[in-house]
């Protein structure tokens, strides 16, 4: 009778480890997926970015674009050499990112991608447009805008 004892003791046992073994095996799928999200979501692209641009006549433009996202919008300023831009909006998928702003009256659009501390990509606004390469820069002392 011992042996008949200890052989359903097994059993129980292998029937109590499975579950417990699967439920742990779920947790740290969640626990792993998590993580992912959180990585995502700390490359935030809020930030000043300073570097150039090139336009279709191949003229250098001095950029720097104030650039803020928040909850999926996006908001800010592009200051450059060729005059300055209210951001309009913009979205973003992963590590590309689109910023739309007022060209003066008619829509412009940079089509960039974040990798590291660098946006690149290209920019358009009615028939002009060429490529753009932004680095993120420290904000300004005071970080008060249009400060002399």
């Amino acid at each position: 009778m011992p042996l008949k004892h200890f052989a359903n003791t097994g059993r129980m046992l292998a029937n109590v480890r499975l579950p417990i073994l699967c439920l742990m095996l779920v947790l740290s799928c969640l626990a792993m997926a998590q993580q992912g999200k959180s990585g995502a979501a700390k490359t935030n692209s809020t930030g000043r970015y300073e570097g150039t641009a090139k336009n279709k006549a191949e003229d250098v433009i001095t950029v720097t674009l104030d650039l803020t996202e928040k909850e999926g919008a996006f908001s800010g300023e592009i200051l450059s050499s060729h005059g300055n831009f209210t951001i309009s909006g913009g979205s973003r998928q992963g590590d590309e990112v689109t910023v739309n702003f007022d060209a003066g009256g008619s829509p412009g659009t940079l089509s960039l991608r974040l990798t590291g501390d660098k946006l690149v990509g290209t920019w358009s606004a009615g028939d002009d447009g060429g490529p753009v390469d932004v680095k993120r820069a420290a904000a300004p002392e005071g970080g008060a805008k249009g400060k002399s």
